[in-house]
């Protein structure tokens, strides 16, 4: 039986090798990096991390249910710490051996029912025959640039490329894009710049990442409540704690919370209020340092950073073979490809809460379908049936979300995750052996 591929050993990766492991699927890793851990290992030159990020969402909701964190690990970790979880998961569940490391992929490409994929490493070419290919490669990691509206003198990056603070020595600094990296980013330049000023052309909710004490992740949660009341309590506790943005002279959000993804930052709103950043309106043009805004305001910088997002991007396939259509693929439940049965895309998706464990049940489904369809059960059978029938699934839960490229495969966490328990409950009806016994010996053997 040939080998499926894995391409990418990041946290996605990672799980998707030890789910298909745990059902007994050949499987074969590449990955471009010397290790495991994908963006999450700052020393990977492919990575996008900076010195100080740490995770926006709290440990508790990130982590794998399976394995969680050690409890000297602090509520928000390090990317250092990540690094360091990762490889002890890669350890625990025996999946690093089955990675090529220091490998690119170059081209993956159909032949027949099968797959062939080409890929470099040390200057020397393979090509390899695999039953299916499951792309693990990440989506943040293709940086979206803006075209500036003229021609700027001085230093320009990318949030991509930022390592260091240090960048920003003495400079006047001009960040683009008021995301969760751009918030970051601009906290690290106070302390280092001349002056920072941050230019945004959406409103955005401010949430902080502890609230009595608490990371805010974790409070609430035990009643589910219909989403609008949910939205509507939520966003008036963040107004009592914080204000409004238009308070600390940002725009105010046209949606409601949860509709985007929301800014998690103790120490954006207080460096606004304090004068250490300076907030400014969408560019109108650029001439040499100078930056007029669309209110008419100028200033003159030395360096502009782009926290402009990322865009998906996998490079070495057709993008007509995963159905693209405008920002993202069009599949099924986010993995599933109606037209290409052995064409899996692993962990594009985003919602807030769904962590390390939301995407893990993603590969539990992929895994167990590829082991029920192996046996050609009638649950495999049907779920193909599920798929080709309903290419658009919607999990968006009722929420109407921003028309922005990186809510393009964003979903509804609690929809989501319900729709992915149906479908493994469906597919574990004919299991020759139980989940439950299948799962211990795969944790036996680790």
């Amino acid at each position: 039986m040939l080998p499926y591929a894995i391409i990418g050993a990041g946290p996605m990766g990672l799980c998707t090798a030890r789910r298909l492991s745990q059902y007994q699927l050949p499987w074969i890793g590449f990955e471009l990096n010397s290790g495991v851990g994908g963006l999450w290992d700052i020393d990977n030159p492919h990575s996008t991390m900076y010195s100080s990020a740490h995770l926006i969402s709290s440990k508790t909701m990130t982590e794998f249910r399976d394995f969680p964190m050690d409890d000297s690990v602090p509520p928000y970790p390090s990317h250092r710490q990540m690094k360091l979880y990762f490889q002890a998961y890669a350890e625990h569940f025996n999946v690093s051996s089955g990675f090529n490391f220091n490998t690119r992929v170059i081209k993956v490409e159909r032949d027949g029912d099968h797959w062939q994929i080409d890929t470099e490493c040390n200057g020397r070419q393979h090509r390899h025959a695999v039953a299916g290919v499951l792309l693990a490669s990440g989506t943040l990691h293709a940086p979206k640039h803006l075209d500036l509206p003229g021609h700027f003198s001085g230093e320009q990056w990318h949030s991509a490329d930022y390592r260091d603070p240090a960048l920003f020595d003495n400079k006047r600094v001009l960040i683009i894009g008021c995301g969760n990296s751009g918030c970051d980013i601009a906290v690290d330049a106070v302390h280092r710049a001349r002056s920072v000023d941050l230019s945004v052309r959406r409103g955005y909710y401010f949430l902080p990442k502890f609230v009595a004490g608490r990371p805010i992740d974790t409070l609430g949660g035990k009643v589910r409540l219909p989403n609008r009341l949910k939205q509507w309590i939520d966003g008036g506790i963040i107004r009592a704690l914080i204000g409004k943005p238009s308070d600390y002279g940002l725009p105010d959000p046209d949606y409601r919370l949860y509709e985007s993804h929301p800014v998690v930052n103790s120490q954006f709103l207080h460096h606004i209020g304090h004068g250490d950043i300076q907030p400014r309106a969408d560019l109108r043009s650029v001439d040499g340092h100078t930056v007029t805004f669309s209110d008419g305001t100028q200033a003159d910088y030395d360096l502009i950073l782009q926290a402009t997002g990322y865009r998906l991007s996998y490079p070495y396939i057709d993008a007509r073979e995963l159905n693209w259509q405008g920002a993202a693929p069009d599949l099924f439940l986010n993995v599933f490809n109606p037209d290409n049965p052995n064409l899996f895309v692993m962990g594009m998706i985003e919602a807030a809460g769904l962590g390390w464990q939301g995407r893990d049940e993603q590969a539990h489904l992929v895994a167990l379908y590829l082991h029920q369809r192996a046996r050609d059960t009638a649950s495999a059978r049907q779920f193909e049936r599920e798929i080709r029938a309903h290419p658009n699934s919607d999990c968006r839960g009722g929420m109407n979300y921003l028309g922005v490229d990186r809510m393009a495969y964003y979903v509804h966490k609690a929809t989501y995750l319900k729709t992915l328990k149906k479908h493994q409950r469906r597919l574990q009806r004919d299991l020759e052996t139980p989940l439950r016994s299948i799962v211990h010996t795969a944790e036996e053997v680790a």
